[in-house]
């Protein structure tokens, strides 16, 4: 038999060749696409990986290492640092509850709900996703929210705080430093020298408090780590901090200065917002749910105080 060109065989008219299925890309929408957004709901980024609670007070707290969802639609980061600050996402939430008990009102919460080696961030996107686009998309969340609570505050109040939650664990020779290191973007070496060297104006405007230093009655020295610092609040409420007046510096330890999320969303380049680095060991703090508790009423009162000697009034909606 003779085929010619407009002939089909046999085979391939019982068999025809499937085409090829093409599955389109998920288009995300706009970010601010679930806006307005009203004090007292819970918002959720695509997936549930980001969550927002829309506050009414002049806080802002965030917890970028303490979610726990591994999804298989993110692979592994393959560079970074991968560990998650235990229970992180969990005492941020106690630290919400005891705000609301507080003041009356709710502080804007930002949370990332999944794991570090999926996603961290408190880095820029390039090595927080490392070019996974669901990745990027909940890194894109995260920050918009964090800006929607910035944008928020400075509209109705001015100015105001915002804490980046972390934890930190055993040092590579084994210490574990037991108190609390607070990161205003001054390197420990800076923190070791003395009070006169370290206060300085070049100084005051490289930290992430420069909005609040500048609103201030006291001086920046008194500002990080003097009897007004928020070192030291926490010091008189039994959570030993670095600086404080009793710890001025790491003395040359391990001691984290503050990252990604306090140099971007903090007043050292400019605005009202000024943020703080909160680094917390495990014991006493990170433990159990007793721990969060004690540990959320200390810094609560600690927060509204220092906010008050620094901004003039209490925190309230």
């Amino acid at each position: 038999m003779f085929l010619s060109c407009e002939d089909e065989p046999v085979e391939n008219q019982s068999n025809p060749v499937q085409p090829p299925i093409i599955v389109e890309p998920e288009i995300f929408p706009d970010l601010g696409h679930d806006g307005p957004y009203t004090h007292g709901n819970v918002y959720f980024g695509r997936e549930g990986y980001i969550e927002y609670h829309a506050g009414n007070l002049p806080i802002i707290l965030s917890a970028p290492h303490g979610g726990q969802i591994t999804p298989d639609e993110i692979p592994d980061r393959t560079y970074g640092t991968m560990v998650t600050d235990d229970n992180t996402y969990e005492l941020t939430k106690v630290i919400m509850d005891t705000m609301k008990v507080r003041y009356g009102g709710t502080p804007h919460v930002i949370l990332c709900k999944l794991k570090r080696r999926k996603i961290d961030a408190n880095r820029d996107s390039v090595e927080a996703a490392q070019g996974n686009r669901y990745a990027i998309r909940a890194w894109q969340e995260y920050h918009h929210y964090i800006n929607i609570a910035k944008n928020k505050i400075t509209q109705q109040f001015g100015s105001g705080l915002f804490f980046d939650i972390h934890g930190h664990g055993a040092n590579p020779d084994g210490f574990y430093d037991l108190r609390t290191w607070l990161g205003y973007l001054v390197p420990g070496d800076v923190l070791d020298q003395d009070d006169t060297s370290i206060n300085t104006v070049d100084n005051s405007n490289k930290t992430s408090i420069r909005a609040l230093v500048d609103s201030s009655l006291f001086n920046f020295i008194e500002v990080l780590r003097g009897e007004n610092s928020f070192g030291a609040l926490m010091d008189s409420l039994n959570y030993k901090s670095v600086p404080s007046v009793n710890d001025p510096g790491p003395m040359g330890s391990r001691y984290f200065s503050g990252g990604y999320n306090t140099a971007r969303h903090g007043s050292r380049g400019g605005g009202s917002i000024s943020a703080i680095q909160i680094e917390a060991p495990r014991p006493g703090i990170r433990d159990n749910p007793v721990s969060w508790s004690k540990f959320a009423q200390s810094f609560t009162i600690a927060v509204d105080e220092y906010y008050f000697r620094h901004l003039g009034r209490k925190v309230k909606p």
